[in-house]
C-alpha cells in the first residue's frame, strides 16, 4: 500500500480562496467526489453516506434513529413520550451533518444542483429531528443555527435549476421566498436582530439585484424603456410610434 499522495496533490495544486472539486468513478465502481483542501484532499461517495459507512446497519444516523422511534412508539402505544436524543446522539449526528454539508457545497460547484438539493433536504430533516427530540433547548439550537446556510445553498440551487431554462421570473420569486423563509426563521427564534445582520440574506439579496439586471426585458417592458428613450432624445416621432404599439400591446393582453 502506498501512503505518500504527494505526487497527486502536486498534480492537483490547492488555490487558495478557490473551491477546486473533481466527480470521478473509483475503483469500487462507486461514484466519487474529492475536494481539493490546503493539506490535501476530502473524498466522499457522491451517493448514500458521504464516508460510504452504514450505522447500525441503516444509511444514515438519521434513519437510524428515526427507527428507534418507530420502535419506541410501537412499545408505547403509538406515542412518542419520553423518546429524546442525548448530548452524544446530537453530537454524532451534527458530526453526520457536516459530511452532508461538504457534499452538497461540492455538488454546487459541480452545477449538480439536483444533488445540491437531495443532501440539503436531507439535513433539514436532521434538523427538525433534532429540534423536535433533543433533550434540550441548547442542544437542538447548537444544530438550528446552521439552517440560514443550509437555506441560502437551497435557494441558490433551486432558482438555478430554472435559471437553466432562462426562467427569470421564476427564479426571482424563489430567492424572495428563499429570503422570506430565513426571516421566518430568525422570527421564530425571537432574533430580529441577527436577520438584519444575516450574511445569508445579504448574499441571497445581493445575487436577487444581479437576476433583475440579467434579466430580458419582456416586449412590454422593452417598448417602455424604448419610449423613454425616444422622449429624451426628443425623438417625438419615434416616441409616437412607440406609443402606439405599446397601447396596441395592452389592448391585446
Amino acid at each position: 500500500m502506498k501512503f505518500d499522495i504527494s505526487s497527486l496533490l502536486e498534480e492537483w495544486e490547492y488555490r487558495p480562496g478557490q473551491i477546486d472539486v473533481r466527480r470521478f468513478s473509483g475503483k469500487d465502481s462507486v461514484e466519487k467526489i474529492q475536494l481539493r483542501i490546503d493539506l490535501g484532499v476530502l473524498q466522499m461517495n457522491a451517493y448514500g453516506r458521504p464516508d460510504g459507512k452504514r450505522p447500525f446497519g441503516h444509511e444514515s444516523l438519521l434513519e437510524h434513529h428515526a427507527s428507534r422511534l418507530e420502535k419506541h412508539k410501537a412499545e408505547n402505544g403509538g406515542t412518542d413520550d419520553d423518546f429524546a436524543l442525548d448530548a452524544e446522539d446530537c453530537a454524532k449526528v451534527f458530526h453526520e451533518s457536516i459530511q452532508y454539508h461538504h457534499r452538497y457545497i461540492c455538488m454546487f460547484q459541480l452545477k449538480d444542483f439536483d444533488g445540491v438539493i437531495r443532501d440539503t433536504k436531507r439535513n433539514l430533516q436532521v434538523f427538525d429531528f433534532v429540534q423536535e427530540y433533543a433533550e434540550s433547548d441548547e442542544l437542538s439550537f447548537s444544530m438550528q443555527q446552521f439552517r440560514p446556510q443550509l437555506l441560502m445553498i437551497q435557494t441558490r440551487a433551486r432558482a438555478s435549476i430554472v435559471l437553466e431554462k432562462n426562467n427569470y421570473a421564476r427564479a426571482i420569486e424563489l430567492t424572495n421566498e428563499g429570503i422570506e423563509e430565513i426571516r421566518e426563521f430568525f422570527r421564530e427564534h425571537d432574533r430580529f436582530d441577527l436577520a438584519e445582520q444575516s450574511g445569508e440574506i445579504q448574499s441571497l439579496e445581493q445575487w436577487l439585484e444581479e437576476l433583475k439586471t440579467e434579466r430580458p426585458l419582456t416586449k412590454k417592458e422593452a417598448l417602455e424603456k424604448a419610449l423613454r428613450d425616444a422622449l429624451q432624445r426628443e425623438d417625438y416621432e419615434k416616441a409616437a410610434h412607440v406609443r402606439d404599439t405599446l397601447k396596441s400591446l395592452k389592448e391585446s393582453s
